[in-house]
């Protein structure tokens, strides 16, 4: 059973405003394996005052201090790199391999990338007659959600620092242990008190005290777009800074040109990637028409090997959903797209054969998909894929755009001159073609509903830093 409580200005402390306990339970037994301390605005303020009373200091440290500091936080990440990966299986119930290779690695490899980027990146150069300074933005609240914990929390952490940043971390309650863990790893590598805190709450009180408080300067935001909107709101006030990555649905379009059964069963996968608990998962499949037929089939083979595991199973599958609410969110939309005409080809209502407790769903396919269906427009963060047909390349590139969001996209095809022409429209912040991956050095971030601004590399160092012209000197 573990306790997780405040860090504030280098100590551990309970609340000044406790309210009830929040459980932390392992998704895939719906045992509690812990506490959560839930704070008030008292709890905020603090967290705040500390860093502000440590920004002066911190901020006026040199290049070289501040990349002394953070990698000594990435060899303390890499010794207990295991413990990490435990943290995240149990917090959020990914399987063993995915938690291992994948989810924890965003921590050590967001840090990597930050102190590679610092590297080349231009803190200070002439423009002009004068000398541009490029500056630590000031204190920032951090707020992070639990589908993939240490990727949003070291994505935002790890280049505040490096900037001169002195930070306040919200993590989500449902993902608490990883982000204590984070707050011992910061204090074994020895940051001065004040310079990072990590404050748990809800929302509405502690979320909306953080965004709006007049000693904070930026709030980098990670989570669903209405909870984005709530606090750009909440920060309109004190016009401080405001970086969001919000939600997709993203569109996945597979060309008749392309290898069709292995672009759908890759697809297939990536939909179902952490158990589809992933903002820029492909979720709704584009087919052109004169192959669906086929890719239909191949999505419903693919569909079917998918294999639901326990997360203490090491190998490929998916995991439970990480909570109790999500559980119950994905099972309605799978009624829901039974409900609407759309054909059922793999998985359904009801947990997996020989699964009888915990947050367990059926990985499912739907096909014959319109974009209007309410399975097709939100955003159901499970794993439950829509194939949808389209004609020719105009009409991908319609229905592709055709979403409230702009995460990412991805599209399969053997036409090179194709998929640069496709890719320049669609908007969408990240394109993934014929299964490229995005890599650390680049930006991270969406169109439309799906944010502002861009994480990861020199990109997100940029987030956190003022520009200043010294003209004259």
């Amino acid at each position: 059973m573990t306790h997780c409580n405040f860090y504030i200005d280098g100590q551990w402390v309970d609340a000044l405003e406790p309210g009830t306990p929040h459980p932390i339970i392992n998704p895939a037994t719906e045992e509690s394996v812990g506490t959560v301390v839930m704070g008030g605005v008292a709890d905020a303020d603090r967290a705040v005052l500390a860093a502000r009373r440590a920004f002066d200091s911190y901020s006026q440290l040199s290049q070289e201090q501040r990349t002394a500091l953070l990698t000594k936080l990435l060899g303390v990440m890499e010794r207990r790199y295991t413990e990490m990966a435990q943290a995240i299986s149990t917090e959020m119930g990914a399987p063993w391999n995915l938690a291992y290779d994948s989810q924890a690695e965003c921590g050590t490899g967001h840090i990597t990338a930050t102190l590679e980027a610092a590297k080349s990146y231009p803190f200070e150069v002439k423009s002009g007659n004068g000398d541009l300074m490029l500056e630590p933005i000031g204190v920032c609240v951090l707020i992070t959600p639990w589908n993939w914990p240490m990727n949003q929390i070291m994505a935002k952490m790890a280049p505040a620092l490096l900037a001169g940043c002195t930070v306040v971390l919200k993590p989500s309650e449902f993902s608490p242990l990883s982000a204590k863990l984070t707050a011992e790893c910061v204090a074994e590598a020895g940051y001065p008190p004040g310079v990072f805190n990590l404050v748990y709450g809800d929302g509405p009180v502690v979320g909306a005290c953080l965004s709006a408080h007049p000693e904070v300067d930026m709030v980098s935001f990670t989570g669903s777009t209405a909870a984005g909107i709530a606090v750009a709101k909440a920060a309109a006030d004190t016009v401080k800074r405001v970086v969001q990555e919000l939600g997709g649905k993203s569109p996945n379009i597979i060309f008749a040109d392309s290898d069709v059964e292995k672009s759908v069963a890759r697809g297939v996968k990536r939909c179902m990637n952490n158990t589809g608990q992933s903002c820029n998962a492909p979720t709704r499949m584009l087919i052109e028409r004169s192959v669906y037929d086929r890719a239909v089939e191949a999505a419903a083979k693919a569909g079917a090997e998918v294999k639901v595991i326990q997360p203490t199973e090491k190998g490929d599958g998916v995991g439970p959903l990480a909570m109790k609410r999500q559980y119950e969110t994905v099972k309605r939309f799978i009624d829901i797209g039974m409900d609407c005409g759309a054909r059922l080809l793999v998985g359904g209502p009801g947990r997996p054969e020989g699964f009888d407790k915990g947050y367990f769903v059926r990985p499912t396919i739907f096909a014959d998909v319109t974009n209007a269906m309410p399975i097709a427009r939100q955003e159901i963060f499970g794993p439950v894929l829509c194939l949808i047909p389209f004609e020719d390349e105009e009409d991908a590139i319609r229905i592709a755009n055709d979403t409230p969001y702009g995460l990412a996209a991805y599209l399969s095809t053997n036409d090179k001159a194709r998929a640069r022409r496709v890719a320049k429209r669609l908007r969408a912040g990240n394109v993934s073609v014929n299964a490229s991956g995005n890599e650390y050095c680049n930006p991270f971030g969406g169109y439309k509903q799906s944010g502002n601004g861009r994480e990861w590399g020199r990109f997100g160092l940029h987030e956190f830093m003022e520009y200043k012209i010294i003209n004259g000197l």
